[in-house]
């Protein structure tokens, strides 16, 4: 392909070359178009002819293991790369106009848990019940989620506790707050993807600076951007508590991160010991 200036020099010797008197007819020169004889690559005999007989195709594996991926499209060239000893292409070169084929994937079935049966089984702290999922479950009245936390208050039998994409906001996240002040036996808590903001966020944060039986938390992907105080405060609360080995949460300040990255670590290697211990 050639650059801009390329063209330019290649525009103004074509037409200086087509500048002829009316009526005579433009012979190009002897040469013209060939290859220059310093640009021209020998090769093998043998290869030379391999690559003369060789299909589409089989062109499209080669230029695949030379990397030159840029002639082909991404499922083409992986495929090459993942081929042994055989022709991996089913199509040449020139199909790399053609989008490659995306499987679709069938819908998450909806969540079947009974919320009132559940909330009921909270209350009465039913020992079969170590795990609540209530994710996706977009019409549950916030009233009802705040039960389901104050229940948690005095229960000792759920140990994982889920309510991503359930809508919650601050009046739950007040009621999460409340319930880890008080709760010793839950240990995993998922609150990612609702509406719940830096203020709401900044209760659980405090809240969980006491409590010593939660492992892990999982917080991302609110409606809103958390804030840097809540980033600061959380990277804070990770360093004074030894017992959260797992954060699911995106730190958008590079301090906070790497403060809190330090602190999972240490809190993994505190976990480890304690165990060979």
């Amino acid at each position: 392909m050639l650059s801009d200036a390329g063209k330019g020099s290649h525009v103004a010797h074509s037409l200086a070359q087509s500048w002829e008197p009316c009526g005579k007819a433009f012979v190009p020169k002897a040469g013209a178009g060939k290859i220059p004889d310093h640009e021209q690559i020998t090769l093998e005999p043998e290869l030379e002819e391999a690559l003369k007989n060789a299909t589409d195709a089989e062109m499209c594996d080669i230029a695949a293991i030379l990397g030159m991926y840029t002639l082909m499209s991404n499922k083409q060239y992986y495929d090459a790369l993942g081929c042994e000893g055989r022709i991996a292409n089913t199509e040449g070169i020139n199909s790399v106009v053609k989008p490659d084929t995306y499987k679709t994937y069938p819908d998450e079935p909806p969540n079947p848990t009974d919320v009132e049966e559940t909330l009921e089984r909270i209350q009465d702290d039913d020992s079969d019940l170590t795990e609540v999922n209530l994710n996706n479950i977009k019409d549950i009245p916030i009233p009802t989620l705040k039960e389901i936390f104050h229940a948690m208050e005095s229960n000792s039998s759920v140990t994982s506790l889920s309510i991503a994409a359930t809508r919650s906001n601050d009046p739950v996240a007040m009621a999460v707050a409340e319930m880890l002040q008080t709760n010793t036996s839950l240990k995993s808590l998922n609150i990612e993807s609702n509406f719940i903001t830096g203020e709401g966020m900044l209760a659980i944060v405090r809240a969980m600076a006491e409590n010593t039986t939660l492992n892990e938390i999982k917080i991302d992907n609110q409606r809103q951007k958390l804030g840097d105080s809540v980033e600061m405060e959380l990277a804070a609360m990770l360093e004074n508590n030894p017992s959260i080995v797992k954060i699911g949460y995106h730190f958008t300040q590079q301090g906070p991160r790497a403060r809190a990255a330090i602190a999972i670590t240490r809190n993994n290697d505190l976990l480890r010991q304690n165990r060979v211990g």
